[in-house]
């Protein structure tokens, strides 16, 4: 909670919340996914990404559009702003990450990506059968 509170804050004066850059950095990732995807991609409710990407393409961050193949989907892509956006907020969120880690040994920050790493992947795998 802490993170996410400070991440928020600095993220504030740039127009975006943390959970938006943690949807824009998933986007990142690749080509366009459809909203479905990228909701299963964030663990979030497809009602609430919907939501952000609305607030997104309005600001000219994400273009969304027809699926290819599958007219009730719609495809989800960074734009060329979206992907300015990310690199500076990436820079914004820097001291967050350097506090975060400076409170650990080099080890220790090994060890916890290895150990938040191992966690996603057992949800993840855990969701497929649900």
């Amino acid at each position: 909670m802490a993170l996410h509170r400070s991440t928020d804050a600095k993220f504030a004066e740039h127009g975006v919340t943390a959970d938006q850059f943690v949807l824009l950095l998933a986007l990142a990732e690749g080509q366009a996914v459809t909203q479905r995807e990228l909701a299963d991609r964030i663990s979030s409710d497809p009602s609430t990404v919907r939501a952000m990407l609305v607030l997104l393409e309005k600001n000219g961050l994400v273009h969304r559009g027809s699926h290819p193949t599958d007219s009730r989907a719609r495809t989800v892509s960074l734009t060329t702003g979206g992907k300015r956006k990310l690199r500076k907020l990436w820079k914004v969120g820097q001291p967050i990450r350097d506090e975060m880690y400076g409170a650990m040994t080099p080890d220790e920050a090994t060890t916890l990506i290895h150990l938040l790493r191992r966690v996603a992947s057992t949800l993840d795998y855990e969701k497929s059968f649900a």
